[in-house]
């Protein structure tokens, strides 16, 4: 089933929301100072391709300048990324069998307003339940 949704989702709404997320890694890498915002949009950008049976936890190593850094990148990039998870959301809820996916480009709002700090787990990874390897 996972697989079914995402191949859906990425025909209707992955693949749109990951060349906004890679524009915005590409604007960040060309910027020297902003290489690990163009390194968590790229690493964004896979998450969204193929979403299903994947997740995004905290890091637990992440610091303070994590916290900094989202507060940079919700001024700059994050708000037109999680603009984009909320019309790509609505336009997917219009029909029943798009809901799902709908309900999965709302749950990315808030990693797309603050990707710093965060890891993305398989849905069998211990790591989302807090364990370390």
């Amino acid at each position: 089933m996972r697989t079914l949704l995402n191949i859906i989702w990425l025909v209707f709404a992955g693949f749109g929301l990951a060349v906004g997320y890679a524009i915005a890694g590409i604007i960040c890498c060309i910027l020297i100072v902003t290489i690990p915002f163009g390194i968590a949009s790229f690493r964004m950008a896979n998450y969204v391709l193929w979403p299903f049976g994947r997740e995004v936890v905290d890091n637990p190593n992440a610091g303070a300048f994590s916290t900094l850094g989202n507060i940079i990148w919700l001024i700059f990039a994050g708000i037109w990324l999680a603009i984009g998870h909320i019309m790509s959301g609505i336009a997917l809820c219009i029909t029943i069998i798009g809901i799902p996916m709908g309900i999965a480009s709302f749950k990315m709002v808030p990693i797309s307003l603050m990707p710093l700090g965060k890891q993305i787990v398989s849905t069998n990874d211990p790591r989302r339940f807090g364990y370390q390897h």
